[in-house]
């Protein structure tokens, strides 16, 4: 049976603070073996079989990728991308607020407890995000140009005047208006 330890080995086989490319681009090799490895946990981390894993740090840690990351690797142009979401905020939310478990992790590995309330379509999460990518600001791999800081900010600028994201509109069947028409057709994008 699969344990968080075997998950943050495969997601940080290069080192607890290495970024790794694979991450955030479309990457056909890593999405398969992701498949491969830990695709039937998806649906039971998403149905909360999976939460006792949250009593401990490394546990949440390894969830928040389940429920976060590997449905975006995972479904690509498909709603299921984001089904997981609310689960992940929920499990993000005890995780960072309530116990505090990020601070147990490296900078690199602090991002992922993060990331569900950047990808979240509500500004309240995404004030959130942004207070907490702000606390990395002190590590200057988190705070480079263009690193995970910025991209904080720049998602919540994406709510605070859509509302949404955009780029979504067509994977989960949303009409988009004309100002995300626009916007879209401008390159819009973090």
């Amino acid at each position: 049976m699969t344990q968080p330890n075997d998950i943050l080995a495969f997601w940080f086989s290069e080192g607890p603070d290495t970024f790794r490319k694979a991450w955030f681009t479309k990457d056909e090799t890593f999405d398969a073996s992701i498949r491969a490895h830990f695709g039937d946990l998806l649906v039971p981390a998403r149905e909360g079989a999976l939460d006792s894993w949250a009593e401990t740090p490394d546990g949440s840690l390894a969830l928040l990728l389940i429920l976060d990351q590997f449905p975006r690797n995972l479904h690509r142009g498909h709603p299921d991308a984001f089904a997981s979401d609310p689960h992940a905020r929920s499990i993000a939310r005890q995780a960072t607020l309530a116990r505090r478990q990020d601070l147990a992790a490296t900078p690199t590995q602090r991002s992922f407890f993060y990331l569900p309330f950047e990808h979240s379509e509500s500004l309240a999460d995404q004030n959130l995000s942004v207070a907490l990518f702000e606390g990395l600001r002190d590590h200057p791999a988190m705070a480079k140009p263009d690193g995970v800081i910025d991209y904080a900010w720049r998602h919540r600028a994406v709510i605070q005047r859509f509302g949404r994201f955009p780029h979504r509109n067509t994977t989960l069947g949303r009409a988009s208006t004309p100002a995300e028409t626009a916007w879209l057709a401008a390159g819009g994008g973090f």
